[in-house]
């Protein structure tokens, strides 16, 4: 009898009726996202991931992930090592301001048994999923569109006015501190491995909500534009018909990403790894002298490494850490960000045909954001609503990639900051 009880008291039903009703409503939460990636198909290749992720980390007894690990901002090595939890080293991390709720989830002598989960998540917290990703997306980016029309650079560089509109936003609540507040705010470049590897260093233990936010409220870009550009232009300036972009030759293509490294990386060393994995990726491919490494680039390692950052991120989306009013404030600053972005790059497109002769249509300056390439076809599907026979997709690619550049220039600037 007294096994059959032991039995009964290590299952996670006994856990959840023994007071742990708050994994049910993030188990809630997770099957929605899941219904978003798989029917609605909304970001689904991390968003089905993150999803899951979740819900793994969330079943009472599963013990695949321990956020006692990486409790204070850093990897506590030594618990890794099965070194027991003792009072000196709890009351460390509450110096530090971790909750007690997740200081309650281990008693001192306490030895980890470390799950899958925490595994994985070392390649978020050491930074190495974000910049293999950004590898992939390199390896998938033609850089043409910006190279041929540099005035996109400025677009893009505008559209990251959302990042330091929402951090200043989450600043003057009181909610977040600055580093929380950048953390935030990165969700307004709509790039999705730059808001984890920022978070990751900046403010780890808001990284669920963050990704489920960046990663949702990309999904949602086809919705949160159209209105924006519409409000901010008039049907004449949405007319605008742009010349055919010259044609970018091979070695420029091959200049450009070596070039843009060694500015980006002396400028802003914090933002090196995202943008020396990027260029990267698109060297490999415009050289064309690697084509299985950039087809292992594209393909096999960025749907590995996909897969790797979508279940260790769902899996930091624990109650203890989700259920709060930072969640529900991180979730209203996300649309902020992207509208904020998104109206940046529109107005400085208006603003700077007061001065060019050959008009921009300044639906393309919405494209600055770096949701590659689904911002462009926002752009092009507005365009030819005002007019049918206007084709903006390739115009609005360079503000879209040059938003990619911008936003991990961004993402580098608030790291050296408050990193």
């Amino acid at each position: 009898m007294e096994a059959i009880l032991n039995f009964i008291q290590q299952t996670g039903f006994y856990m959840i009726a023994n007071g742990n009703w708050k994994v049910l409503i993030m188990i809630l939460i997770s099957f929605v996202l899941l219904y978003l990636a798989i029917v609605k198909k909304f970001e689904p290749l991390l968003l089905l991931p993150i999803a899951f992720g979740m819900l793994v980390t969330n079943l009472p007894g599963a013990e695949m992930y321990h956020e006692i690990l990486f409790a204070g901002g850093h990897i506590n090595w030594e618990l890794f090592g099965g070194a027991p939890v003792t009072a000196e080293f709890l009351a460390e991390l509450s110096a530090l301001g971790v909750s007690e709720a997740v200081l309650g989830t281990v008693s001192v002598g306490q030895t980890i048994s470390v799950g899958l989960l925490d595994v994985l998540y070392l390649g978020v917290k050491l930074g190495i999923y974000p910049c293999l990703i950004f590898m992939g997306v390199g390896a998938m980016t033609d850089f043409g569109p910006l190279i041929a029309n540099p005035k996109s650079l400025l677009l893009g560089a505008a559209a990251q006015l959302g990042i330091f509109m929402t951090y200043v936003g989450c600043s003057v609540s009181g909610l977040f501190t600055s580093a929380q507040a950048a953390s935030i705010g990165i969700i307004g470049g709509a790039d999705g491995p730059t808001a984890i590897f920022v978070t990751s260093r900046l403010a780890p233990e808001l990284l669920g909500p963050i990704a489920v936010a960046a990663y949702s409220y990309m999904a949602l870009v086809p919705v949160i534009q159209p209105p924006i550009m519409r409000l901010l232009t008039t049907e004449e300036e949405r007319k605008i018909v742009m010349k055919p972009l010259r044609q970018v030759t091979k070695t420029e293509k091959i200049v450009f990403p070596v070039m843009v490294t060694v500015f980006v990386a002396l400028l802003v060393p914090s933002a090196g790894p995202l943008i020396a994995c990027l260029m990267l990726g698109n060297l490999a491919k415009e050289s064309g002298v690697v084509d299985r490494m950039q087809k292992t680039m594209q393909n096999e390692l960025m749907n590995i490494v996909t897969i790797f950052l979508g279940l260790s991120v769902g899996a930091t989306a624990t109650a203890n850490t989700f259920l709060n009013l930072q969640t529900i404030a991180i979730m209203c600053m996300g649309v902020v960000a992207f509208g904020c972005g998104s109206a940046g790059g529109l107005l400085l497109a208006k603003f700077m045909n007061l001065f060019l002769k050959e008009k921009i249509n300044p639906l393309i300056g919405s494209a600055g954001v770096s949701a590659v390439p689904m911002a462009a076809r926002v752009s092009q599907v507005e365009g030819q609503k005002a007019n049918p026979s206007n084709f903006l997709l390739m115009h609005a690619m360079g503000p879209n990639v040059a938003g990619v550049i911008g936003s991990a220039i961004a993402a580098g600037v608030l790291m050296a900051l408050f990193g």
